[in-house]
């Protein structure tokens, strides 16, 4: 059977239309989405990157918080935004590789949804107590823990920071009280007025507070210590053998963007990484640069919803 020629020529149109677009883009206002409220790790590392990309692209990009949730809603609006790479989601494993072992239903899908575009960042993280909590290590803490089972309460503001309190309970033998906040600079602050007795949060936000001296610092959840903190000791060398957990950043556009739309924004990001905001923000939060293509982020992806969706299990943690 023939094909009708205005199939032909509609199916033309599309191919011409997406050879184009990537040679226009970007033509307007880019946005960068984040489902965490400013300040936090994930706000800072799109503000460092945005400026580079703005710089290149000749076009404003404007970074916009959308916190709460657990990501969802940041990661509900680009999914159901136009496919055109205007909005970007800049988000990290909580909204793509967490949250589906996490809840038993998610307003997105974190692989149909989406299209993969680059792996910014990984990263560890920093457990933090109100100076007013006794034991000045973690083993200390976790043995009045053992004596109080319940007394202290652990704040998380993302699905990594959560996890990561989950898994202490579970390897160590504790029991906490979880205290859900909408990002982690929201604990950190009900952390710093002695709201909540500790919490787990990334560098980028946790060791300013350390180094201002206004928390203590028990451990860090690499395998190995902080070259920003070297004196703080891991949870492994602190005694809870084999802890490890970290996180990563990592940017999408929803699903149908044109791939070579998706591969221009791989590139201005890839530039981006190189530029002197975001090694700035990657030296001054022991962040390290990792990047990747579209294809190699689907990938990474996976592995790590496998790794993530085992670490729950462990933890015996119920979907919500």
């Amino acid at each position: 059977m023939k094909t009708p020629l205005r199939a032909i020529a509609l199916a033309a149109a599309v191919l011409g239309a997406a050879s184009v677009s990537a040679q226009t883009y970007p033509a307007k206002s880019i946005s960068f989405v984040v489902p965490f409220a400013a300040g936090s790790a994930t706000d800072q590392i799109a503000r460092a990157l945005g400026q580079s990309v703005a710089e290149q692209g000749k076009q404003s990009v404007v970074v916009e918080n959308k916190p709460g949730a657990s990501g969802f809603i940041a990661a509900q609006a680009v999914a159901t935004a136009p496919a055109d790479g205007y909005t970007v989601l800049i988000t990290t494993n909580t909204t793509h590789a967490a949250n589906e072992h996490l809840y038993k239903t998610l307003p997105y899908d974190p692989v149909k949804d989406f299209a993969p575009v680059a792996l910014l960042g990984k990263g560890g993280q920093i457990m933090i107590v109100n100076p007013k909590v006794p034991g000045n290590t973690l083993w200390e803490f976790i043995n009045l823990a053992k004596r109080q089972p319940g007394k202290f309460t652990f704040g998380s503001g993302s699905s990594s920071s959560r996890i990561a309190g989950e898994l202490l309970q579970q390897m160590a033998g504790i029991e906490l009280l979880h205290v859900p906040y909408k990002s982690n600079p929201l604990a950190i602050t009900d952390l710093l007025g002695g709201q909540i007795d500790m919490m787990i949060t990334d560098t980028a936000t946790g060791l300013p507070q350390v180094k201002a001296g206004k928390v203590r610092a028990l451990g860090v959840t690499s395998w190995s210590r902080s070259p920003l903190a070297p004196e703080v000791p891991t949870f492994h060398e602190s005694g809870v053998r084999g802890y490890e957990m970290g996180y990563w950043f990592a940017a999408y556009v929803p699903a149908k963007t044109p791939p070579d739309v998706v591969a221009k924004l791989n590139e201005l990001l890839g530039a981006a990484m190189k530029s002197e905001s975001a090694k700035k923000f990657y030296e001054s939060t022991g962040t390290t640069p990792a990047f990747s293509s579209p294809v190699e982020l689907a990938k990474f992806q996976g592995l790590e919803s496998a790794k993530w969706g085992k670490i729950v299990k462990s933890a015996k943690i119920e979907a919500e």
